[in-house]
C-alpha cells in the first residue's frame, strides 16, 4: 500500500501533547540519560537527545505514546529542506509476532511505501521497543561537521501485519515538524503548519456560512415567503438576493482560500472536494448570470428558464450540503462545530419539510393560504 509520509496542513485541534508528565520526568528502563529533550506539539511524541559537536554524533531518543500494537511511528531528519520530501527516516512498529521491526527509509516523493533503504548519513545503534502503549526508536545519527541545528519530522499510521498503511492527511498529522537547535539545546515548531490550519479555519468557515447557510435560507425565502401572499412581494425577492448574492461572494472567497491551501499543500489532494468546489462556483456564476437575462413573466418561453433555474438551483443545495460534510471528513475539526452546523442543517431540513406540507396543504384549499404564492411559481428568480 502507498504511504504517504506527509509534514506540509479544524476547526481548532490541540497543540499539545496529551501526556500529562513533562519529558525531563520521563526514566529510560534501560537508564539512559540525555541532554535536552522536548515535548514535541503534536501527536503525543518527545524527544530526548545528547549532541556530541567533537565526533559530530546524535543520540536520540524519539518516544511515540498512546499508540496500539497496529500502528507504525517515523522519526526523521531532513537535511535539505522543510518538510516530508528529502526526510531522512526512521520507522518503527510491533511485529505480529511481538519483536519490532526498525528500519531506515530516505523519502524521495510523496508516493513513498516507506521501504528500507540507506540514509544519506550513517546510523547505529538502531533499536525500538513498545511498552504502556509507547513506542520508543533509539539511534546514533552521524551529522555533517559543524552542524548547529537540523529539520526534523515525526508521524505516525496503521499498520496491518506487516502492511504499513497512509497516515492521516489533516490536522496534526500535518504540523509534526520543527526545527532542532543543536547548539541550545532547544527546539521549536514549524509556523507553516500554524499558517495553513488558519487557512483551513477560514476556507471551512467561509464556505461553510456561504454554501451550508446562506444559500438554503435564500432558497426558503423565495420559495416560502412567497407563498404566504401577496404582501410578501417583492419582499421575498429582497430577501431572497440579499442572501444569494452575498452567499455566492463568500463562497468565492472560500474557494480562493481553498486554491492558496492547494499551492501550499503540494502533494496532498483531495480531487473529490475540489471537483464538487469548482462545480459550485460554475453553478453559482450561471445563477447570477441567469438573473440578468431572465425574459420577462408573459415571455413565451419564461417556462424553460424557470425550469433552468430551479433545477440548477436544487443542485447547488444538494451539492452544498454534500461538499460541506466532505469537508468535515477531511478537516477533522471538534466535534462540537460538527454538531453546531448539524442542529443548524437539520433544523433547516426539518424546517424546509414542514413548510412543504404546509405550502401543499395551501395549494389544495386544505387550509387558508394565498392562491396565488402557490400557483405562480414561474415567478421566483
Amino acid at each position: 500500500m502507498i504511504t504517504c509520509f506527509l509534514v506540509p496542513t479544524s476547526l481548532a485541534l490541540s497543540t499539545t501533547s496529551a501526556n500529562s508528565s513533562l519529558c525531563s520526568d520521563f526514566a529510560f528502563q534501560n537508564n539512559q540519560v540525555f541532554a535536552s529533550c522536548t515535548d514535541l506539539p503534536y501527536l503525543d511524541s518527545f524527544l530526548h537527545w545528547t549532541h556530541n559537536p567533537s565526533s559530530s554524533t546524535l543520540h536520540i531518543a524519539y518516544r511515540h505514546s498512546q499508540v496500539s500494537s497496529s500502528t507504525w511511528v517515523a522519526w526523521g531528519i531532513n537535511p535539505t529542506s522543510k518538510g516530508m520530501i528529502g526526510t531522512q527516516a526512521i520507522v518503527a512498529y510491533p511485529k505480529p509476532d511481538g519483536t519490532m521491526a526498525v528500519f531506515t527509509t530516505p523519502v524521495s516523493s510523496y508516493g513513498t511505501q516507506l521501504q528500507e533503504g540507506n540514509l544519506s548519513f550513517p546510523v547505529s545503534d538502531l533499536s525500538a521497543s513498545f511498552l504502556d502503549n509507547q513506542i520508543v526508536i533509539y539511534a546514533v545519527i552521524e551529522l555533517p561537521e559543524n552542524t548547529t541545528s537540523v529539520s526534523h519530522v515525526w508521524q505516525d499510521g496503521p499498520v496491518s501485519g506487516s502492511t504499513l498503511g497512509m497516515h492521516q492527511v489533516s490536522g496534526n498529522h500535518l504540523q509534526s515538524m520543527g526545527t532542532l537547535n543543536l547548539s541550545s539545546g532547544q527546539a521549536s515548531a514549524s509556523h507553516s503548519g500554524s499558517s495553513k490550519n488558519q487557512l483551513k479555519i477560514t476556507h471551512g468557515g467561509l464556505n461553510t456560512i456561504s454554501w451550508g447557510i446562506m444559500m438554503p435560507l435564500g432558497f426558503m425565502a423565495a420559495r416560502y415567503l412567497k407563498a404566504v401572499g401577496p404582501k410578501t412581494d417583492p419582499l421575498w425577492f429582497y430577501v431572497h438576493i440579499t442572501l444569494q448574492l452575498p452567499g455566492y461572494l463568500l463562497g468565492m472567497a472560500g474557494g480562493a482560500t481553498g486554491l492558496c491551501l492547494d499551492i501550499k499543500s503540494a502533494g496532498v489532494r483531495h480531487p473529490c472536494h475540489m471537483g464538487i468546489g469548482i462545480t459550485l462556483f460554475c453553478l453559482g456564476l450561471l445563477q447570477i448570470y441567469a438573473l440578468f437575462l431572465r425574459p420577462a413573466k408573459d415571455h413565451k418561453y419564461r417556462y424553460l428558464w424557470n425550469w433552468f433555474h430551479h433545477l440548477t438551483g436544487y443542485t447547488v443545495l444538494l451539492l452544498s450540503f454534500a461538499n460541506i460534510w466532505v469537508g468535515f471528513h477531511i478537516l477533522k475539526p471538534a466535534k462540537a462545530w460538527i454538531i453546531i452546523y448539524g442542529v443548524i442543517s437539520g433544523t433547516m431540513i426539518v424546517s424546509t419539510i414542514v413548510l412543504e406540507v404546509w405550502k401543499k396543504l395551501t395549494r389544495d384549499g386544505t387550509i387558508k393560504g394565498a392562491n396565488e404564492a402557490s400557483t405562480t411559481e414561474e415567478n421566483i428568480v
